[in-house]
């Protein structure tokens, strides 16, 4: 069989309640020996072999728009989120106040008391933001997801346009688009250039964390769909609004509804078909 109507099938589909096979009896429906044959399809397994080739079909569809899977979408959510989360505490107005600190001597060992800038705080969180922008970087690069590719693209090109800057207060963007840190530089950066990147609407860090956040977003978006590939609309298309609306456990609860439904209309398709039967015989004599 080479093709299939889908909106037959789902005009007669309840997610609550199981599905109605009477589209499959056709304008025949008292006929008893189409009525052997509808149920003969159901019961061979030649209608769900039929509906699982058209379902692939749409999977392979699918999956030429997007080749990642879910796990691999969900990974990227994550490293999103990451970066979100310390490209947010880069502007942090705490992390940026003078603090007294306790400095030790190594060589008297006699400690001093000082008001300075907690530059391993400092070093800590934008080694963080460093690390997270990479691994983004790198899952955006292999990732097959449109909408991931298109703000991964413009987070790199807006921190290209900020390297001069950047280089000021020891990071430079090395090999494919990543970040390398230099502590030592970083250290001895100027605390007001510091601030123009990482604090405030529209600095550096601001920028990539919008930029993460829609990453984020966009990946989830593909996870929701790569994971619930057998929504689809009246058309057959796959639809990832109306997979939002359930749930693994729903899902669960549903199927188990449709095989206990399923079961009771073939035996009652069944019957009929025998008792239509019998009264033709019944006519005939």
């Amino acid at each position: 069989m080479s093709s299939i109507d889908f909106y037959d099938y789902m005009s007669y589909t309840n997610m609550d309640t199981g599905y109605d096979v009477s589209a499959l009896m056709g304008g025949a429906s008292n006929s008893c020996g189409n009525l052997l044959s509808d149920y003969a399809s159901i019961k061979n397994g030649s209608y769900g072999r039929m509906m699982k080739a058209y379902c692939a079909k749409r999977e392979k569809e699918m999956k030429s728009v997007s080749g990642d899977t879910a796990q691999k979408l969900t990974l990227m959510r994550s490293g999103a989120d990451s970066l979100k989360k310390s490209a947010d505490a880069l502007g942090n107005s705490s992390l940026w106040e003078k603090k007294k600190i306790t400095k030790k001597n190594e060589e008297t060992g006699e400690e001093t008391e000082t008001e300075d800038y907690d530059w391993e705080a400092i070093t800590r969180a934008v080694k963080s933001f460093v690390e997270d922008y990479n691994s983004v970087v790198e899952q955006a690069g292999n990732s097959d997801t449109k909408n991931v590719l298109r703000n991964a693209v413009w987070m790199t090109g807006m921190t290209e346009k900020t390297e001069k800057l950047l280089s000021r207060v020891g990071i430079s963007i090395g090999k494919g688009n990543k970040l390398e840190l230099d502590e030592d530089a970083l250290k001895k950066a100027n605390v007001s250039e510091l601030k123009s990147l990482f604090t405030g609407h529209g600095s550096f860090a601001d920028k990539v964390s919008q930029k993460a956040g829609a990453i984020s977003r966009a990946a989830s978006s593909a996870a929701a769909a790569a994971k619930t590939k057998t929504t689809y609309t009246r058309n057959g298309n796959y639809s990832d609004t109306l997979s939002k609306l359930y749930s693994g456990a729903v899902d669960q609860k549903v199927g188990e509804k449709k095989e206990e439904k399923n079961r009771n209309k073939d035996s009652d398709i069944l019957k009929k078909a025998l008792e239509a039967k019998e009264d033709k015989k019944k006519e005939i004599l």
